[in-house]
């Protein structure tokens, strides 16, 4: 297997035109290549500058799990923590958790925060939303949103072998981060995103002086079909993001 490391944009490009597998730590491919067998050109963005990128409202696809930090917003610091052993998170990279796995720990964070992903294809760059790149599963150079004013998460313990974990992540924005059935945008707005089973669900709500007022807003939707133990997860952690800001 021929591993190219493109130090642009034009050369990741051209690499994919020749048809080289994206890899970042292969934590998730090694083994079936092991068993399938190797490809014989591959390609892995860890010497391409906009993707090792790390900052307050931004992250690169080639960087490490255990390279995030303070950062970048606690809600993504905190989940890149919980992802597997320290060895894993010393090899796997935000690309290939938000891309190549099942589990996709990083999502919820990065749906709370908005984030917006910029990718590359055959004809060029190209900025898209979460949604796109988990079902199409693109090329994906870096992750940006707009700083939050609070953001929080929580990961439930499992048991080894058990089903995935109960995930809540959530984030606070100012006026412009949700709307109102109107389209209007009032006060500040709370995103929520929960991983139930290997599902991602998210809302969002404006937020006003009641808190109880935003939480039914979020009960209208999706996330008033999870199951009561995970609503009170969520019930808990929005109460105390939206008392931080009182």
């Amino acid at each position: 297997m021929l591993l190219r490391l493109p130090t642009s944009v034009s050369e990741a490009q051209e690499c994919l035109a020749e048809g080289a597998v994206p890899v970042g730590g292969a934590t998730l491919v090694w083994a079936t290549w092991q068993r399938e067998g190797f490809p014989e050109l591959a390609m892995s963005l860890r010497q391409l500058p906009q993707a090792n990128a790390i900052g307050a409202e931004r992250l690169g696809a080639a960087v490490l799990l255990g390279q995030i930090d303070g950062r970048v917003p606690d809600v993504l610091r905190r989940a890149a923590g919980t992802v597997g052993t320290g060895a894993v998170r010393r090899a796997a990279t935000v690309g290939g958790n938000l891309v190549g796995s099942a589990l996709r720990c990083l999502l919820p964070a990065a749906l709370v925060l908005d984030a917006r992903a910029t990718v590359l294809e055959s004809d060029g760059v190209r900025e898209t939303d979460l949604a796109e790149v988990v079902a199409k599963r693109p090329l994906l150079l870096s992750l940006r949103w707009s700083a939050p004013l609070a953001c929080a998460y929580r990961k439930l313990p499992a048991d080894a072998g058990a089903p995935p974990p109960l995930v809540v992540a959530s984030a606070l924005h100012a006026g412009d981060g949700a709307a109102d059935d109107a389209g209007a945008a009032a006060g500040y707005g709370v995103r929520v995103a929960v991983r139930d089973g290997y599902e991602v669900f998210e809302g969002a709500a404006v937020t006003g002086a009641d808190p109880e007022e935003t939480l039914e807003s979020l009960r209208a939707t999706v996330l008033g079909d999870l199951p009561a133990a995970a609503w009170t997860v969520v019930r808990s952690q929005v109460l105390d993001l939206l008392a931080r800001e009182r």
